[in-house]
């Protein structure tokens, strides 16, 4: 059997999966396009994050990735101007919850950006500049723990409004739109 591979740019507002069985109703992916039966996520993105995802029907494919510490980068939104301190506390690692038990990060890039690329896509509406300024920043992490950059940003006084995953190891979401999906012979 060969197995196929996509890359998609996970719109907000859908969950990493195929299958939800909670009484709540979400858009799944397989709403996004007609994946071959098998299809599995490697690695996710929460509801509320966008942005690159990587699919596969071999395991073993989904195995390496998530196992051989890819690089995974992102671009967050925060709330207030983030300032050099916060940004340099975030590159040392900090402690976040993970599972209940306290978890400190590994170290990571991490930079502010003056602006981010416009092949991000626009994203839903955060705010309006009312209600105070927003900053972005750069991060960078071989590691990938549950809401892990949110909660990051989060324990140095800057939460996350809007997160994007521009990239895995060397594939970039540079040229999908928002929910477009492209069949690739590797990932």
């Amino acid at each position: 059997m060969e197995h196929r591979h996509f890359l998609l740019y996970k719109p907000h507002g859908y969950i990493s999966q195929f299958i939800y069985e909670k009484k709540r109703t979400k858009k799944k992916l397989g709403e996004l396009f007609d994946f071959p039966e098998g299809t599995m996520a490697i690695g996710r993105l929460d509801e509320n994050s966008e942005g690159l995802l990587l699919l596969t029907t071999d395991g073993m494919t989904s195995e390496r990735v998530r196992g051989e510490k890819y690089e995974k980068e992102y671009y967050a939104q925060v709330d207030g101007q983030i300032t050099d301190e916060a940004i340099d506390i975030l590159r040392k690692g900090v402690e976040i919850g993970v599972k209940g038990e306290k978890y400190v990060t590994k170290e990571c890039e991490v930079e502010g950006l003056s602006a981010v690329p416009n092949w991000i896509g626009v994203g839903r509406r955060i705010r309006d500049e009312r209600h105070g300024p927003t900053s972005w920043i750069r991060i960078v992490l071989t590691e990938g723990k549950f809401r892990q950059v949110r909660k990051m940003t989060a324990s140095v006084g800057f939460p996350t409004l809007r997160l994007v995953r521009v990239r895995i190891g060397d594939i970039t979401l540079e040229g999908l739109q928002v929910g477009e999906v492209k069949e690739v012979s590797r990932v």
